[in-house]
């Protein structure tokens, strides 16, 4: 497909892909800069558009792909790496759901802990350190670090339950 061609059959499919974008990431910079992604990969592969049916259809599923990809990116950085890594995928998604509210709860108890209790109660439960490599890690004795674990847990327990 030559440039002219190019311009003729697919530039013309800008607002079409436009409005499908906005609809699915509610979000006009967004739906213009995958827009823009869509027109560059169809340029790169101006060759092989000949193969195709229906250009308007393979601009429209390039479209969907990459708000999707998009959609999945922008709920990964909502989400931290430690709610993601704790919520169990075998669970139905009603479930998944109610463990990911959970979680999200205990963080937020957790964040607002003194700092040695929060940094010691993620090294052991969500990093997995021992007790004697955090004991190692931070400079402290290992019966230190069990008093301040037990001490953190019991703090988050209190808290959680006050909140049930």
């Amino acid at each position: 497909m030559e440039q002219e061609q190019f311009k003729n059959e697919v530039v013309p499919l800008r607002n079409q892909l436009m409005f499908y974008a906005q609809r699915l990431l509610d979000s006009t910079e967004d739906s213009e800069d995958i827009v823009q992604e869509v027109f560059l990969k169809l340029w790169y592969m101006r060759e092989e558009l000949d193969h195709y049916n229906s250009i308007p259809a393979l601009c429209v599923q390039i479209t969907k792909h990459l708000c999707l990809n998009r959609l999945k990116v922008l709920q990964r950085s909502y989400e931290s790496p430690d709610e993601q890594r704790l919520v169990s995928p075998s669970l139905s998604p009603h479930k998944q759901l109610e463990q990911k509210d959970e979680v999200t709860q205990v963080m937020r108890i957790v964040d607002q802990l003194p700092n040695l209790q929060q940094t010691v109660l993620r090294m052991k439960h969500v990093d997995g350190f021992e007790v004697e490599e955090i004991a190692e890690l931070t400079g402290s004795s290992p019966e230190a670090i069990r008093m301040n674990l037990s001490r953190a847990r019991k703090r988050v327990r209190e808290v959680f339950q006050k909140m049930q």
